[in-house]
């Protein structure tokens, strides 16, 4: 990607243009404002860096012109006229981050491969680039959001973001380590709310062989899973008190035991936890501990509701549409009424609540271009809509749980959970075929008799339907 760098000091601008060049970015660099403006009506930029005063302009005064030709390039300012003034100024115009001088190259460099990566210009190189990015959104509040990403990108300080259901927390857990200098690790994603209470030391520490029944063979747990890069530690305020316990245990020694194991590991992680629930409420009615939320609560980052960030949603929108496209739904387009429409919305559900909608919008509209007569029914539908369905516990964690909980005697274990296993199953495809009995036989792929002597063994068959 491309880095367009207005600074008149030479250098300056040898060092900036180094430390860009050894993050991978091209620079181009010029002195005046009327070559910045002409490079930007040739060429296209990821992110311009620009100083205040220059040759022939100021920097910040003529940054309307900028703005006339890509409204969406992020800007960085750079002043030696360290004033509040000169502060407040970068701010009005929507710069995406303002260092004043002397300031730290890393930390700039930081700031330049996020601004980039969160670019959303009309380019087409640059549409094409951001459709695989974790974040979308130029406004205020996600600006501040991304600063902060900037701020934790060189360093390992444990984060703690904050922000109602639907608000995107995993994707900025994602960006900080996409854009972070663990980035050549793994990404582990771990929703410790989902994981019952007996089985939360061994999905996150691990267990070894025969460490309780149904232990056939060691167990690596997510700390382990996630050594060199980034564990996501979700749902953190759902969390049960006695996982809570042994968390804080290991995020203060840096080290973990698995389950049955006799030595202590070391572990190199980099924790990024998140939580839709206000800590303040938990800690005081004793369901979380205090010293736990200390130790997460290191660097903050609060994600701003959908309603909070309006601006965005139009990009948004574009951003799903063309992610609908790419996964082979037919391409939209929204008309100004159907986006004046969508920004009107309350959206409870947040940035994933828009997002359902424009997937579905995507499938179901007849013509290429949308506008707001066709959305206002699926909106209605929504709000009518049958309420959110709880993450899902994995497959693997739901059969150790079981195990743990349901203790099967020796010999009896697999005859046990497949009769666990079949109950749901079954009662699932009965109820999608009606009832239908040979319906239900042909998708599962079995025999009618069969499937109708284990509705009976298991309790599912009402009177009369067998004949069905």
């Amino acid at each position: 990607m491309s880095i367009l760098l207005v600074e008149d000091d030479a250098s300056i601008a040898m060092v900036i243009t180094a430390a860009l060049e050894a993050e991978g970015f091209a620079v181009t660099r010029c002195d005046s404002v009327a070559e910045r403006d002409r490079l930007l009506e040739t060429q296209s930029f990821a992110a311009l860096v620009t100083d205040v005063v220059l040759t022939d302009g100021d920097g910040i005064e003529t940054l309307d012109r900028v703005r006339a030709r890509v409204p969406t390039l992020p800007v960085i300012i750079l002043s030696a006229q360290n004033t509040l003034d000169t502060a407040v100024r970068a701010s009005d115009t929507g710069a995406y981050e303002y260092f004043p001088k002397p300031f730290d190259i890393d930390e700039l460099a930081c700031a330049v491969r996020a601004a980039a990566a969160t670019a959303t210009t009309t380019s087409g190189e640059a549409e094409s680039e951001a459709e695989g990015l974790p974040l979308v959104g130029r406004s205020p509040p996600m600006q501040a959001v991304y600063r902060l990403i900037t701020r934790v990108l060189r360093n390992d300080l444990t984060v703690l973001i904050l922000g109602e259901s639907g608000t995107g927390k995993e994707l900025v857990a994602q960006a900080i380590h996409q854009l972070g200098h663990r980035r050549a690790g793994p990404f582990v994603a771990v929703n410790t709310a989902a994981i019952p209470a007996e089985l939360i030391e061994s999905e996150l520490f691990g267990h070894e062989k025969g460490a309780f029944t149904g232990a056939v063979a060691r167990h690596i747990g997510k700390f382990e899973a996630a050594s060199g890069g980034t564990l996501f530690l979700d749902e953190i305020g759902d969390m049960p008190m006695q996982a809570q316990t042994r968390l804080l245990r290991a995020l203060q020694s840096g080290r973990i035991l698995r389950v049955g194991g006799r030595e202590e590991i070391a572990v190199d992680v980099r924790i990024v936890a998140a939580t839709n629930k206000d800590p303040g409420p938990l800690i005081a009615a004793g369901q979380f501990r205090e010293d736990l939320f200390y130790r997460l609560n290191v660097v903050p980052i609060h994600l701003p509701a959908l309603r909070e960030r309006a601006d965005d949603i139009e990009a948004l929108a574009r951003h799903f549409l063309a992610q609908a496209a790419s996964e082979g739904l037919p391409r939209r387009q929204l008309s100004a009424d159907a986006i004046a429409l969508l920004r009107q919305q309350p959206w409870r559900g947040n940035v994933r609540e828009l997002r359902n909608l424009l997937f579905r919008l995507a499938l179901l509209a007849r013509d290429e271009m949308v506008d707001a007569a066709v959305i206002e029914p699926l909106l209605a539908q929504a709000a009518q809509g049958e309420a959110p369905v709880a993450e899902a516990v994995s497959f693997d964690a739901a059969v150790r749980g079981w195990l743990v909980t349901a203790r099967p005697g020796e010999g009896e274990v697999y005859d046990a959970a497949l009769a666990e296993f079949e109950r749901p199953l079954f009662a699932a495809v009965l109820a999608q075929t009606g009832g239908n009995q040979l319906r239900a036989a042909r998708v599962l792929g079995i025999n009618r008799n069969t499937l109708r002597k284990r509705l009976t063994q298991l309790g599912l068959a009402p009177e009369g339907s067998g004949a069905r």
